[in-house]
């Protein structure tokens, strides 16, 4: 009996990204990046691998349990595959770069691995474009990298663009202003999770009616700035709803056709997030976060600096696209003119040289996939006749 598996047969959570889609996926990074470059974001390229004590400290933390190890046989210490780039930018940033003028635009893009897949995305290898803006703390800085990351994704054509905007730090400032630690804490945690305003009012005094007031609150931008405007919060709180309204009042600038929405209780995902974060969605579909980022702390954890950046999901972002033009492929009899193919090329041809003679090159381009064929110097469709 043979046991070995079929060639084609993948590990769960992987596949080979076959013709168009892996060009078309390599085009659409190609403009993500250009748009971050065209905004002062300069590209790094992390290794693929670090030793696990880098690659999992500061905002790596959060990414432990998602982190494939092992041993390298070459320093004998445990490393990880990276399962996010951001923690390795910041490390760049902060050892690396550390002497460059602040505040530092950097931006990449590569592949991940994970130790499991989710129900949105199943995939545990995908492509990620991102880019972090470090040393600056205004809301300012907020504003760019959501704009930027809109513009991106604005430049590919992704329908119905949303942002939803939430405080992962609005709830823990306003516990702490009440009191509410260790295992309350947690269990006002975890009711928010779920949106449980049932369970939330049943806290005592006025900190049940005010977080259920926060709950509600939560939907599109304007309304959700009225609501939060009228609730009476710690002077903590204050702050962070402060700058929630500096922050739309810039996007409301910078990106007016931009539909935003907020939800001021929302931690999911966000855990180690020291700020405003944010998740994009192509809006009425339910394929999951086009991309997420938010404010942190990068750098050494005496000294952090202030940071806030994103990272878009390729995959998620392709499957929200229309569906690409296929692009003109002609054929090259045996032995056509080089130079002639070379200023087709220019034009916007894709050309496929024939390598030996054939008795019917309409026929033969129809078989390799071209839907024309050059006749007399000139392209005509692979059936026959002018085009």
């Amino acid at each position: 009996m043979n046991d070995a598996p079929h060639p084609a047969l993948l590990p769960t959570g992987f596949y080979d990204l076959l013709p168009p889609e892996a060009g078309i996926e390599a085009e659409a990074t190609a403009r993500l990046m250009g748009v971050l470059a065209g905004h002062g974001y300069e590209r790094v390229k992390p290794p693929l691998v670090e030793f696990e004590e880098t690659l999992l400290a500061g905002p790596g933390a959060a990414m432990a349990s998602d982190t494939f190890r092992t041993m390298d046989p070459a320093s004998h210490r445990m490393i990880g595959v990276r399962a996010d780039m951001t923690p390795q930018v910041a490390r760049i940033a902060a050892a690396r770069l550390g002497r460059r003028p602040r505040p530092l635009r950097l931006s990449y893009a590569g592949q991940v691995l994970r130790v499991r897949g989710t129900e949105l995305r199943p995939e545990r290898q995908f492509g990620q474009v991102g880019a972090e803006l470090i040393g600056a703390a205004g809301p300012e800085a907020d504003v760019e990298v959501i704009a930027v990351a809109g513009e991106a994704l604005a430049t590919l054509g992704v329908p119905h663009l949303s942002v939803d905007l939430t405080l992962p730090t609005l709830v823990p400032a306003i516990a702490a202003a009440y009191g509410i630690e260790g295992a309350a804490a947690d269990g006002l945690r975890a009711a928010l999770d779920h949106k449980d305003v049932a369970a939330v009012a049943l806290l005592p005094g006025e900190v049940g009616t005010l977080l259920s007031r926060l709950v509600a609150a939560a939907g599109a931008a304007p309304a959700a700035r009225r609501a939060l405007d009228r609730l009476a919060l710690p002077e903590a709180a204050r702050a962070e709803r402060d700058r929630l309204g500096a922050v739309l009042d810039g996007l409301a600038a910078a990106l007016p056709t931009l539909k935003v929405t907020v939800d001021p209780v929302e931690n999911r995902g966000f855990e180690y997030h020291s700020g405003i974060s944010f998740s994009f969605f192509a809006r009425g579909a339910t394929l999951g976060e086009l991309g997420r980022g938010g404010r942190y702390q990068a750098g050494d954890p005496a000294a952090p600096e202030p940071a806030t950046g994103f990272t878009l999901y390729t995959d998620t972002i392709l499957r929200t696209l229309p569906e690409a033009a296929a692009p003109r492929r002609l054929l090259l009899p045996f032995g056509a003119d080089r130079a002639g193919a070379a200023a087709l090329r220019a034009e916007g041809w894709v050309t496929v040289a024939a390598l030996a003679p054939a008795a019917d090159w309409h026929a033969e381009a129809r078989r390799l996939g071209c839907d024309h064929v050059l006749e007399d110097g000139r392209p005509v469709p692979a059936g026959g006749g002018d085009g």
